[in-house]
């Protein structure tokens, strides 16, 4: 129903540009789980560095960076992995795995995004355009990190996790604690459930020689986890304190620790398919603690009194 409802839209675009889907689907507009799990860090960030209030221009312009830095990434991880996605099971059908984009058309791609995402920048105040270099290495980096560590999923924790400082730095504040605090959280959360988007291709990995968290870990794979895990809960209770939010706040890390639980339920025999699926459930974790930052400032500014 949907397709047939939109259809009149994207006719003429794919009568003029045949290929677009084969570009969408590069840059993973197609499966939008990654611009969620990248959103919503990005946004408690954005909420909490404006105390509760952010400008919509702050929001637009960092919802819309999300959109961009991330399709970017997928579209240079595709690049970088060129020669190994097709050994891969979920990976082989992507566009440039099985010839459908050139390798030269995906980097001209990438770069046409970056331009699009830096189109933002003057929007914003100068510090942040400083601190978007971070940002572009990190993106940049990233899909490379797989060949010489097995600890890649760090780098994208900490690409991931860049928009938070910027989010501070763009409302005119220097990352203090509760920047970074957010930061370590997020850190530590993406590693916990990229790690299982790993397990999922553990075996292919490692026929084709690429590392991962889910490779060093090993045995320990589900227990690292969930310490991960515990780690995230306890660094956004510690902010929770720090910035006296109020109930909603705590009740959201209480339903994140529930959502985590059945996660690591999931994941338990380690089946590839399953593994997927605990990985893109992290999704309403972070929706759910974006819902008790909002709530956590609006009942801490409006709050219940007895007669």
């Amino acid at each position: 129903m949907p397709q047939r409802l939109f259809a009149p839209v994207f006719a003429p675009l794919l009568t003029r540009w045949p290929r677009l889907p084969d570009f969408l689907k590069l840059a993973r507009l197609d499966r939008p789980i990654g611009i969620w799990l990248l959103l919503w860090p990005t946004l408690w960030a954005v909420y909490i560095a404006g105390k509760g209030l952010p400008s919509l221009l702050i929001i637009a312009v960092f919802g819309a960076g999300v959109v961009l830095m991330r399709a970017a990434g997928c579209v240079i991880n595709d690049w970088a992995d060129r020669d190994f996605d097709g050994q891969v099971w979920r990976t082989r059908e992507r566009p440039l795995a099985n010839g459908r984009i050139k390798g030269k058309e995906a980097l001209a791609f990438f770069l046409l995004l970056l331009a699009a995402a830096a189109l933002l920048l003057p929007l914003l105040n100068r510090a942040t355009f400083y601190w978007s270099f971070g940002a572009l290495a990190l993106a940049a980096s990233y899909p490379f990190m797989k060949r010489y560590t097995y600890l890649p999923q760090v780098v994208l924790g900490a690409a991931f996790s860049w928009g938070i400082p910027m989010a501070f730095v763009a409302q005119e504040q220097l990352p203090g604690p509760e920047c970074w605090l957010i930061f370590t959280a997020n850190l530590c959360w993406t590693v916990a459930y990229d790690t299982y988007y790993a397990m999922a291709d553990r075996d292919d990995d490692l026929k084709a020689g690429i590392k991962s968290t889910a490779i060093l870990f090993g045995d320990m794979d589900l227990m690292i986890i969930a310490s991960l895990q515990a780690l995230f809960l306890l660094a956004l209770y510690m902010l929770g304190n720090r910035l006296q939010l109020a109930w909603p706040f705590y009740a959201s890390l209480l339903g994140a620790a529930l959502l985590f639980a059945w996660e690591f339920r999931l994941a338990a025999g380690r089946e590839p398919a399953r593994c997927l699926q605990a990985f893109l459930h992290n999704h309403w974790a972070g929706a759910l603690i974006f819902t008790g930052v909002f709530m956590g400032y609006l009942f801490k500014a409006a709050p219940v009194t007895g007669g």
